[in-house]
């Protein structure tokens, strides 16, 4: 069956299209893409009205936690793909934070037969770095990379050997997939659940320093520069985090950073608030993260850093977690939020507010992260139809009951926004649209 997406506004930045099209879809593939009424005259094709829409290349989440095998009552892989595409995501990265993990073939070729099997988005796994996350010996890359992972990452567990993190670039090196950094000194960072600052002081808690991030963000660069990898950094949430990326880049090395939604927006000023219930809604636990929610000043320098393209990519680190590990104390809540369902609308947000442009949101959401991943995703004849729809005027509030993820941790439940996803479409077939 044809498909023709009919009168959309095109933004494709890295083609430097930004004009009405229709886009003709056959076989899993963008067969033509033409002028506004190219194929009206064609029959027995499924069509989609996209007219006063944005049509954009499949977005593609870098950084996500599908918790399968062995935490499905956080989040299965069906459930997680599923939240993908709702988000407008035809591409997802998962993590290896697994039980077991992913640290070898067998693990990874599970993970991929699962994705098969749930038919949303396409999944493509991180492997392990080192064997159980334990940092203490490198795990099977090379078995790892010929089942399926495309990049290496020890994320939640930062590698603090930097003798073992030299060989495991060298190895990324070898199979020329990326290495994922969480950036985190855990000699300053262990047992601080929030950021080092003024309201940390308030609040009684030990604080993360910037410094934590710094400090690791300074060696990848320097075990980049030593063995050639390419190094990307996760979630990167600190000012001297983004202006060592800058100049790593002016070097010419081959480092990408990647900024999320929560780290743009929420500051730590945010737990003063969540004293007996976050005005009735969140628990301050809601606002824990890894790394920590960091002062307003960081906030700043992030949005700056993405819109000039020094970090390259938008990611969501969609963390699901249950209700038994969000409702205790603070100290002791697990780290993170969900994010596949929010993170297009909160960005459609910054466009909105003119503090992002529409194009460099749909540059660091699709072009930039299939690149990451040796993924082509550009909207061009004979690729694959992996295509996002956006509708940048509906207004929508965010509910529980809406959530594909099979967790509930989000401090954005009950939100209120402008813009959402109107149709994802994963090689050529219509995972999600709002027409019915």
């Amino acid at each position: 069956m044809e498909l023709v997406i009919r009168g959309g506004r095109v933004v494709s930045p890295d083609q430097k299209i930004d004009a009405l099209k229709d886009i003709l879809i056959a076989n899993g593939k963008i067969k033509a893409i033409d002028q506004p009424g190219s194929f009206d005259s064609l029959s027995g094709v499924k069509k989609i009205d996209a007219s006063q829409k944005i049509i954009t290349p499949g977005f593609f989440d870098v950084h996500v936690h599908l918790r399968e095998p062995g935490l499905e009552y956080k989040e299965t892989i069906a459930s997680g793909t599923r939240a993908a595409v709702l988000g407008g995501f035809t591409s997802v990265a998962c993590m290896a934070n697994t039980l077991p993990v992913n640290d070898s073939a067998i693990t990874t070729r599970y993970i991929l037969e699962k994705a098969r099997d749930a038919g949303q988005s396409r999944v493509f796994p991180i492997g392990a770095v080192t064997k159980g996350l334990k940092g203490e010996e490198l795990a099977d890359i090379g078995f790892m990379v010929e089942a399926g992972v495309r990049a290496i990452s020890d994320d939640g567990m930062p590698i603090m050997n930097s003798a073992l993190m030299r060989k495991a670039m060298e190895y990324a090196a070898t199979f020329d997939i990326p290495i994922i950094s969480h950036a985190e000194d855990l000699n300053l960072s262990k047992d601080a659940p929030m950021n080092e600052g003024a309201v940390s002081a308030l609040l009684g808690y030990r604080g993360n320093p910037a410094a934590s991030e710094e400090i690791m963000v300074a060696r990848e660069i320097a075990l980049a520069r030593l063995t050639g990898a390419r190094v990307h950094i996760a979630h990167i949430s600190t000012i001297e985090g983004v202006n060592l990326v800058r100049r790593a880049k002016e070097a010419g090395l081959n480092i990408t950073a990647e900024v999320t939604p929560h780290h743009l927006l929420m500051s730590d000023q945010l737990l003063m608030k969540c004293d007996h219930g976050c005005n009735h809604r969140h628990s301050r636990a809601d606002y824990k993260m890894a790394p920590p929610l960091r002062s307003a000043e960081h906030q700043e320098v992030l949005l700056e850093a993405l819109n000039s393209g020094v970090i390259d990519i938008i990611a969501s680190d969609h963390a699901p977690h249950g209700c038994m590990d969000k409702e205790t104390e603070f100290e002791l809540a697990a780290n993170g939020i969900l994010g596949l369902q929010t993170t297009v609308p909160l960005m459609l947000g910054l466009v909105q507010h003119k503090k992002l442009s529409l194009s460099r949101m749909i540059q660091a959401l699709s072009s930039a992260p299939a690149k990451l991943f040796s993924h082509n995703a550009a909207l061009s004849v004979g690729n694959d139809a992996d295509i996002t729809i956006l509708d940048l005027e509906q207004k929508w509030k965010l509910t529980p009951e809406m959530l594909a993820s099979k967790s509930s941790n989000s401090p954005f439940l009950g939100r209120e926004f402008q813009g959402a996803v109107m149709a994802t479409i994963v090689g050529g077939d219509v995972k999600w649209s709002t027409e019915k």
